[in-house]
């Protein structure tokens, strides 16, 4: 199979993790079973047929560097589990835009605008020859995701969007890439075992059991950069209703919630810790109450997934599948155009890799 060319905006840990994921699958068996994939071999396209030929960024400390030396730089803190060669990719310097608040200017270096001049984007995802677009900008890009998708759509690119800004899960943009004839996938990616798929499926297993979820609440801590940059509650509005949604949408009656990162808590570092609380009431509206800690290195958490993205988005670009992609995006981001218990959305995927038609 010919490679799946890929440009990346957003050189943290979330590019970090992708990237060594790559690396240290690059020689798995394509019957292997491994952690964090759907399968070593999906729809034809192994791990290591992935290349990337193109990334921006902001801080002054990456720009200029080979990729696979500016995800091991600081303030990224990524654990490294993959020994990652020379890509020949140097980091471009990505318009700011909104992309980095201002309490954050500081811990991304940010490249000085009058002295530096930004990337001509869509020009270089063209010379490239990338095919797809991984948009790991900051919580709260509002602008700078839709230039970036709007340079994915000038030249040609689909668009993977992992963060809760919303263009395949919104009509407009969605119609944007149908009409250029171009997929599209996202909002926001889940991770592989993360706070939001366990809330999810904790909900649906006592809604499948009859049991009334009166209250539940999801509380996040880390003290990496994605954390720092989430203390300001603006950049949040759409991550909330990304979180919450995607785990009201298992139940069929309002429930009181309150989801969402909560602080930043430095020492941390990349580890994650997720509170979830529910209070339900089973037979004869007796109480109940699930009580649930989780801890997870946070980027690798979801590296996988984006593999399987990538690979979904490249056998769509084959096949001519444009506009938003409804079976990959419901399975593996928490606000899809279409809302699915996560059993379905997995069937879905399965179908869509044997070459059914897209939901």
């Amino acid at each position: 199979m010919t490679e799946i060319r890929v440009a990346i905006v957003g050189v943290g840990n979330s590019a970090c993790a992708l990237i060594q994921g790559v690396e240290y699958y690059k020689n798995a068996r394509e019957n292997e079973t491994v952690s964090g994939l759907m399968h070593v071999n999906f729809g034809g396209y192994h791990v290591k047929n992935i290349r990337f030929v193109a990334a921006f960024d902001v801080d002054q400390n990456k720009i200029g560097k080979d990729l696979a030396e500016a995800i091991f730089t600081k303030p990224n803190c990524c654990a490294k589990f993959a020994e990652v060669p020379k890509t020949g990719v140097k980091v471009l310097p990505g318009p700011i835009l909104d992309g980095v608040a201002k309490h954050m200017r500081e811990p991304f270096n940010v490249y000085d605008e009058s002295k530096v001049k930004p990337a001509e984007v869509a020009n270089t995802l063209k010379e490239s020859g990338a095919e797809i677009l991984v948009n790991y900008l900051p919580v709260g890009s509002h602008n700078a995701t839709r230039f970036y998708a709007q340079a994915a759509l000038d030249a040609g690119c689909a668009f993977i969007n992992c963060i809760p800004e919303f263009i395949a899960s919104d009509n407009t943009w969605s119609r944007k890439f149908e009409e250029k004839g171009l997929p599209v996938a996202g909002d926001d990616v889940k991770s592989q075992l993360g706070a939001t798929i366990l809330h999810r499926n904790l909900v649906r297993l006592c809604v499948d059991r009859g049991v009334i979820v009166d209250e539940t609440y999801q509380l996040n801590l880390g003290g990496d950069t994605d954390f720092l940059n989430m203390t300001v509650e603006e950049r949040l509005k759409t991550k909330r209703i990304s979180k919450t949604e995607a785990v009201k949408s298992i139940v069929p009656y309002d429930l009181p919630t309150r989801i969402g990162p909560s602080d930043y808590v430095s020492f941390l570092g990349n580890k994650k810790i997720c509170y979830i609380w529910l209070k339900g009431r089973k037979f004869g509206d007796r109480p109940l109450t699930i009580t649930v800690k989780l801890e997870v290195e946070d980027s690798p958490n979801s590296a996988g997934v984006v593999i399987d993205v990538i690979r979904a988005v490249k056998l769509a670009l084959d096949r001519k599948i444009t506009g938003p992609l409804i079976s990959i995006s419901s399975y593996a981001f928490k606000h899809p155009p279409i809302q699915v218990p996560d059993p379905v959305a997995k069937e879905w995927v399965e179908d869509y890799i044997k070459g059914k038609r897209e939901r």
